[in-house]
């Protein structure tokens, strides 16, 4: 079972993670191997970590948990299986050297670094126009 990558179709990517409207925040699966994936997504007026006009801190981090939720989703697709439930476990480090505002395209890539018994632990970068505005690890669970 494969879907042709890039894929932005709304229901396909809502389909690989637990979140649902209007906590969604990724829009797009770009690359996906075994230890990286890349997700995208555009901040409209409607998000809910938007204010006056600016993407929110916490809705960046949310966005780079969701990268790592589209990897393990697209994982359980290619295997024909219903995606888990994942949190965040922990996070080690966060750096924010800019947030995006309306309308930007955020593409994120994440890079497994150790996958045991359920617990993943990510290095997330986000970037905007091939500047990096974010760069976080963390710790996932999956339920």
């Amino acid at each position: 079972m494969k879907t042709n990558l890039p894929n932005s179709d709304k229901d396909f990517v809502e389909s690989l993670i637990p979140q649902r409207f209007p906590f969604v925040m990724v829009g797009e699966v770009s690359d996906y191997s075994e230890n990286h994936v890349v997700s995208g997504f555009t901040i409209k007026e409607d998000n809910i970590f938007v204010s006056e006009g600016i993407f929110q801190a916490s809705g960046l981090i949310e966005h780079q948990a969701q990268t790592v939720a589209l990897h393990t989703g697209y994982k359980y697709f290619l295997l024909g299986k219903e995606s888990p439930t994942g949190y965040i476990g922990a996070i080690k480090s966060v750096e924010v050297e800019s947030l995006p505002k309306l309308g930007d395209q955020l593409i994120s890539e994440a890079t497994i670094l150790n996958e045991m018994m359920g617990v993943t632990l990510v290095e997330i970068v986000t970037k905007i126009n091939e500047t990096v505005i974010a760069k976080s690890q963390m710790k996932t669970v999956v339920k």
